[in-house]
């Protein structure tokens, strides 16, 4: 038993990563209808900034916030200066343009910082708390981020103008033009706060992963897995999408002896394959209708 409440409880904690970068995809996936095959080498390029700020002796939460400032102006950036203009473009052009992002962020960190393995700080210790090993005091830590930045997205979705002007850009641009939202706007602001949400998971997960430029593939393929079994157009769901594929790929890789450590990828993309096969849209995701 107690080691079944270790595993979901690590399970939360990388769950928790997992929902996050599900979050991001599934707030880019809403404003462009593509998936962003670069988030990722994104959220691991925003890490080594933070890494390198650190190393210039910027205190911890400093550099974790500036992090997430940079990662917003960039996720803008990248926005109005790459995919504005391929607004229009055929569906592959933005493929090509995430494999580019992707091959440009991950041989960038890897020229300026090297592809050599470093250690990257937590704030919260590695002691274990409640007794008996249960959860590590990152882990905890982790959780905590992540549900505080849940509630904060929460919020502000809920309770702001610029977060309902947000919502009603992505689910129907046409008709929020005529209210007056500036939609190419908000479709910025939306790849600016997947950066910085994906720059929040880079630096949760680097202690447990280390950092390297190669550090994010494995958590994209498991943040996907969540979006796709919450459902692509649902961000709540994918949270808990992020959250359960943590628990599910824990659980599988210790008492499923065939599964084991080495395998617990495979865990998400069967999970991939099994929901795009009995529920394209997600868990939570919006029915599709077609009027003929």
């Amino acid at each position: 038993m107690e080691l079944f409440l270790h595993q979901v409880l690590a399970g939360l904690a990388t769950g928790g990563i997992y929902a996050c970068m599900a979050l991001a995809i599934v707030m880019i996936y809403q404003a462009i209808h593509h998936l962003n095959f670069a988030q990722g080498e994104m959220a691991m390029f925003s890490t080594f900034v933070a890494w390198q700020l650190i190393e210039w002796g910027v205190p911890y939460w400093g550099a974790f916030f500036l992090t997430i400032g940079l990662s917003f102006v960039a996720g803008v950036v990248i926005e109005r200066t790459v995919f504005k203009p391929l607004q229009r473009a055929p569906v592959l052009a933005h493929i090509v343009a995430f494999i580019a992002l992707f091959a440009i962020f991950n041989s960038l960190a890897g020229f300026i910082w090297d592809f050599t393995i470093k250690s990257f700080p937590t704030p919260f210790g590695q002691q274990s708390l409640f007794g008996g090993g249960l959860i590590g005091a990152h882990d905890a830590g982790m959780i905590a981020v992540t549900l505080v930045l849940l509630v904060l997205l929460f919020l502000f979705f809920r309770n702001t103008r610029v977060g309902l002007a947000m919502r009603a850009a992505a689910t129907n641009p046409e008709s929020a033009r005529l209210v007056g939202v500036r939609v190419g706007w908000m479709i910025a602001l939306g790849w600016g706060m997947a950066a910085a949400i994906g720059a929040v998971a880079g630096m949760m997960i680097a202690p447990v992963v280390f950092l390297e430029p190669n550090m994010m593939l494995s958590i994209l393929i498991y943040g996907f897995a969540g979006a796709v079994v919450g459902g692509l157009t649902s961000p709540g769901g994918a949270v808990i999408g992020g959250f359960a594929v943590g628990i599910i790929e824990n659980l599988a890789g210790t008492f499923i002896p065939v599964v084991g450590p080495e395998l617990k990828l495979t865990i998400a993309l069967a999970l991939i394959v099994t929901v795009l096969m009995f529920k394209p849209t997600g868990l939570f995701g919006a029915r599709v209708v077609t009027r003929v």
